[in-house]
């Protein structure tokens, strides 16, 4: 780790014991926390929330760094007797498009491919450009869409036509027989899940003296304003989307798990979260893809919450890139989480594996130099085809929602 990164991190930790303190002073004076405190708190929540993203992403732009400069040494100084790999007609395809020789790259399935959408990685060392492209635009994707990130089933596509994935509902049962009695028993049942192929584009236009005289930062600025947006479209849909004409998200694929009292206007208390836990059945609570899955604002509300020994039930990470724990589970936030409220589902929990995204030949990525031909801009245009369900739907993930008042 950083030292830089390390210093952020021992800030977020003297952050959360001034928050604590805070909450600390209240309940022991018997009271809840004045507007002036509460106005504090929030402002350290905030802080907590920034500190850690500050942590992250040092790291991962040291890693970034890091092969990059491996990449570009390996192009610079080969090593005796190194052969360019087979698909190094990809990698110029890749320079052309870059550098505007090419009006068009576009993204396969490969295995690198599939290994930068479930990892993220940054850049691919051997014979490659020293920024690599296309792994930048799916990493910023992934840092967007909470459930890619944290641990979703991807499956990626050659073409868009429906896809179709098989699955039990049922294991069958068997039953005691006497002897020489008829063995009985019920038969396993199976159901199958769809995935289409929804559409997410951007348009940007840039003008020639900017694409001409930034050079490879270019790269980065593209990658990260329109992997960003991509990410923001598609991956809110994976979370509150309805089905039909877009993905089925996460909150309206899970069954109920808890419901919360109806005197606290959705806000969930400590039984809530446990009986919402304890509600995925083992199999599915103890895999390591088992997450909980809240708003940031949320996450603010249950860092209050402390146990019978009055010991807090958040635990802040202290490694950067490791996710806070709750109730001994990483937690994800994502901002297209519903807020907590009266019959809202702000809280989810389970196994986040269950969860499906389909994406159809990865991301295509185009440029033009004749759209704008009157104003002497270029237009990159950008598309990913996906769409997301629950395949597993008899209970491997599951939500609380707020009681009605």
């Amino acid at each position: 780790m950083s030292d830089y990164a390390t210093h952020l991190l021992e800030q977020r930790a003297t952050t959360w014991n001034a928050a604590k303190a805070l909450l600390d002073t209240a309940a022991a004076e018997g009271r809840e926390l004045s507007a002036a405190e509460e106005e504090s708190y929030g402002r350290m929540t905030a802080e907590i929330a920034d500190l850690r993203s500050k942590a992250d992403k040092v790291l991962a732009d040291k890693a970034n760094a890091e092969a990059a400069e491996v990449a570009l040494r390996s192009i610079s100084t080969p090593a005796a007797g190194f052969q360019p790999p087979a698909d190094d007609a990809r990698e110029k395809e890749l320079r052309a498009f870059l550098t505007g020789e090419s009006r068009k790259f576009e993204t396969g399935p490969t295995s690198e491919e599939k290994r930068a959408l479930s990892k993220g990685s940054a850049t691919a060392g051997g014979n490659t450009v020293p920024t690599s492209f296309y792994p930048q635009l799916w990493q910023h994707l992934i840092e967007t869409a909470t459930l890619i990130n944290g641990g979703a089933t991807v499956f990626t596509t050659d073409s868009g036509e429906n896809f179709e994935v098989p699955v039990t509902t049922s294991h069958g049962a068997a039953a005691a027989v006497s002897e020489a009695g008829t063995i009985a028993g019920t038969d396993p049942a199976f159901a199958k899940r769809t995935l289409g192929a929804f559409k997410y584009a951007q348009l940007i236009v840039l003008s020639r003296e900017l694409v001409e005289d930034t050079g490879v930062d270019l790269q980065s600025y593209i990658a990260q304003a329109v992997g960003w947006n991509l990410g923001n479209a598609f991956g809110q849909k994976l979370i509150v989307g309805a089905g039909t004409t877009e993905p089925l998200g996460i909150t309206a694929s899970t069954t109920l798990g808890a419901t919360g009292s109806t005197a606290v206007a959705g806000v969930p208390n400590l039984d809530n979260l446990i009986d919402l836990q304890y509600s995925v059945i083992a199999p599915y609570r103890n895999r390591p893809a088992a997450k909980w899955v809240i708003k940031d604002a949320t996450a603010a509300t249950l860092r209050k919450i402390k146990d019978t020994t009055g010991q807090y039930i958040w635990q802040p990470a202290v490694i950067a890139g490791q996710p806070d724990l709750l109730l001994g589970k990483p937690v994800l936030t994502d901002p297209y989480m519903p807020a907590t409220a009266i019959n809202a589902k702000s809280v989810i929990f389970g196994d986040l594996s269950a969860y499906a995204v389909r994406v159809v030949n990865g991301i295509r990525f185009e440029r033009s130099d004749d759209v704008r031909f009157d104003s002497d801009q270029i237009t990159f245009r950008a598309v990913i085809r996906g769409d997301g369900l629950l395949l597993d739907q008899t209970g491997a993930v599951k939500h609380f929602v707020g009681g009605a008042s």
